[in-house]
């Protein structure tokens, strides 16, 4: 799971964007001023920084990539701002900014952003993704547990792949129904149901958490 650090004092916005980022599977540790992110930098390992430019107290977002940058050249850094200025787009790429982001936005915008940085940094480098006991070749499409292979269908791993590409995200039956089986699909939407069952006993440590009345989510 990719790793965000979210440094923004508006607290509804703050809680906003980390909602949006964990809806799509991301770990999200969040700061509402500069000093606590000053502080943190350094101390964990984080895929992606996203800092405002102007916080509350007077350590600004400049301040903490820079001490970043001390320490990780390579992080990607995204940069928010209110004040839509060359300026401060200039600064920010002087110190090392991946991208630059105008207050308001979109945060549907933003996590587009970070999803593209995630992508153009990190998929290239590794084609797996860990799950629990479990280990993906997303490029080979097999899953191993304990370096032992689980044998599983085309339906069954392309349903395990929309669920940890979206994890905490809730799918109904008709939208599972769309992915797995494409739109000219006609049928009962219990084939749903018997996939997650054949999914699950083949996998029993993937969290797949039935929605009554609606469908399933992978936590």
């Amino acid at each position: 799971m990719y790793k965000i650090c979210f440094v923004e004092d508006e607290v509804n916005l703050n809680n906003l964007i980390k909602s949006y980022f964990e809806k799509e599977g991301y770990e999200v540790i969040t700061f509402f001023n500069g000093k606590d992110a000053l502080d943190f930098v350094g101390t964990n390992p984080i895929h992606v920084w996203i800092l405002d430019i102007m916080l509350g107290d007077t350590i600004s977002g400049y301040d903490i990539i820079k001490k970043i940058r001390e320490i990780d050249k390579e992080v990607p850094v995204l940069f928010t701002s209110a004040r839509d200025q060359d300026l401060d787009k200039i600064i920010g790429l002087e110190l090392g900014s991946d991208d630059y982001v105008t207050k308001p936005y979109s945060p549907k915008e933003l996590v587009l952003r970070v999803n593209n940085i995630i992508k153009r940094v990190y998929a290239k480098t590794s084609h797996y993704v860990e799950y629990e006991t479990y280990k993906i070749d997303m490029e080979k499409r097999l899953v191993f547990e304990n370096d032992n292979e689980v044998s599983l269908t085309t339906l069954e791993y392309d349903l395990l792949l929309m669920f940890l590409t979206n994890k905490n995200k809730s799918f109904s039956r008709e939208e599972i129904l769309t992915n797995i089986w494409g739109e000219d699909y006609f049928g009962s939407d219990r084939v749903v149901d018997d996939l997650v069952r054949r999914l699950r006993k083949k996998m029993p440590k993937v969290h797949i958490n039935t929605i009554y009345g609606y469908g399933y989510r992978l936590i």
